[in-house]
């Protein structure tokens, strides 16, 4: 198991206590983080998700994004 496999991993486990940095690590593993605007934005395929930056990241964020991971896998 790689080291990004595991991270995904280790998200989906424990969506409660999850650090910025991993899940923005996440993020760029599946799309990328777009700036300029007041918050920040995940974009994953077609889906964008704005979000706050704090740590730890809140769990509606991390649910969020674990589904936007999971449509465009599935397309």
């Amino acid at each position: 198991m790689s080291k990004k496999e595991k991270r995904a991993q280790k998200i989906r486990e424990n969506r409660t206590n999850v650090s910025l940095t991993d899940f923005e690590a996440l993020v760029n593993q599946y799309g990328y983080i777009k700036e300029g605007t007041k918050h920040p934005q995940v974009v994953i395929g077609r889906k964008s998700l704005p979000f706050k930056r704090e740590n730890p990241v809140k769990t509606a964020y991390v649910d969020e994004v674990l589904k936007m991971i999971d449509t465009s896998l599935n397309t």
